[in-house]
């Protein structure tokens, strides 16, 4: 019998998602001017307020104000109307340094046996069912998202967009967990004002059913073009008028949507959020990691479908364990455990072979706080920062590195594929 699965995604506007990209370019400066800082910071964001709050090691000063200011003018709250505007909002920093006694347990004599930042398990995901190894469900919220907020910055064939919006998708598939269509889309985008709330609502729907949808329908293969129809249920703005919205509307925090940054609840989640933290963290390292290793499993036909599970304890170098689960989609006579085996040796995770392999000691962050840590384009960009004194550096940075395919070959030879 056929199954629905139902995936989120929230903008960049979102009170939560702009706590998130707060707390990441914090990171990332950081890092451009100290890439061994050691950093765990947290935002709050309320009407017409920041707070900052975390821990920090690092030989560089920072602006943490202005940092935040310019992350909210860019998301695009830069009017006193919202209640919440980079120019005007307070901006309250409760950083502090780190406490000697969690870095005694990461930093070591030789950088090879730094230990992990924390106890915990983190989860990695891949699935062939769209070409970039991510749920369709969750991959479509996302690029709803995407292209309204390039809508909104475009400001021609929808004028009236606020930057809070969120998006859901209901996928029907078959019992062979084939999507065989798109059931349901939700969306709810913040607005400006309208004169009569019946012209609103029409006229958003009207708008994102036939300039949006279409859009977003466009780029997207021919195979998952097909998934669209016309008995699609759409709930557009379904409570109605939403012009209070972003941190004037709810409080946003570091680190809540952790489900939006993965896969959709798809696979599983080990609890720990992503935002905020430097790679020591394994939190942040090691699903970055097990990723890597879901995609590059799947790409190289090892099975259609990949949960890779890595634990740690704190301070200690080398991982509890290595878990897979193939869903009994393995492509030859192999268990899950024998599949493991393999793996661990093909891929070092240890924290600081982790941070090596992938590149992470780089300003790279900021790019994964809205729209998901997971799927995205794997692009080499030159990003430039500024200190206090005047202080500036250029550098080219490779984003999203745990989205190569670059163990293909290394996985065929290890299972004589």
């Amino acid at each position: 019998m056929a199954y629905l699965f139902t995936s989120e995604s929230v903008s960049e506007g979102h009170p939560d998602k702009v706590a998130d990209q707060i707390s990441d370019a914090l990171i990332d400066n950081f890092l451009a001017f100290d890439r061994d800082s050691k950093v765990a910071c947290e935002t709050l964001v309320t009407t017409g307020q920041v707070v900052l709050a975390g821990e920090v090691k690092s030989h560089t000063y920072l602006d943490v104000q202005k940092i935040a200011r310019d992350t909210i003018n860019k998301i695009g709250y830069t009017k006193g109307e919202y209640m919440f505007d980079g120019n005007s909002c307070g901006v309250l920093s409760a950083i502090h340094e780190q406490s000697d006694d969690i870095n005694r347990g990461v930093d070591r004599a030789t950088k090879e046996q730094q230990g992990a930042g924390d106890q915990g398990m983190m989860f990695g995901y891949a699935t062939n069912e769209t070409e970039n190894y991510m749920p369709l469900a969750l991959d479509l919220s996302h690029r709803l998202l995407i292209e309204l907020a390039a809508l909104r910055r475009e400001n021609k064939e929808i004028t009236y967009i606020r930057p809070d919006s969120k998006s859901q998708v209901t996928i029907e598939y078959s019992d062979d967990n084939i999507p065989q269509r798109i059931d349901a889309i939700v969306l709810s985008t913040q607005h400006d004002d309208f004169a009569d709330d019946d012209t609103m609502l029409a006229k958003i729907r009207k708008d994102i059913v036939g300039i949006l949808i279409p859009r977003v329908k466009a780029k997207l293969p021919k195979d998952i073009q097909a998934l669209f129809n016309d008995d699609i249920t759409y709930h557009i703005n379904p409570t109605g008028k939403f012009v209070i919205g972003g941190p004037h509307g709810d409080t946003g925090l570091t680190g809540r949507k952790i489900i939006v940054d993965t896969y959709g609840g798809k696979g599983a989640h080990g609890g720990g959020a992503f935002s905020g933290k430097d790679p020591s963290k394994v939190d942040r390292s090691a699903a970055y990691a097990t990723r890597h290793i879901a995609k590059n499993l799947v790409a190289a036909g090892v099975a259609d479908e990949i949960l890779v599970q890595v634990s740690y304890a704190i301070g200690v170098v080398e991982p509890m364990g290595i878990f897979i689960n193939t869903y009994g989609t393995c492509s030859f006579n192999m268990t899950d455990g024998e599949i493991a085996e393999i793996v661990s040796k093909l891929f070092d995770m240890r924290p600081f072979a982790i941070e090596e392999r992938l590149k992470l000691r780089s300003p790279i962050y900021s790019e994964t706080a809205a729209y998901g840590h997971m799927g995205r384009k794997n692009e080499t960009i030159t990003k430039t920062f500024t200190q206090p004194t005047g202080e500036s550096v250029t550098l080219d940075v490779e984003l999203f590195t745990w989205e190569k395919l670059d163990y293909i070959d290394k996985v065929k030879t290890a299972f004589g594929l």
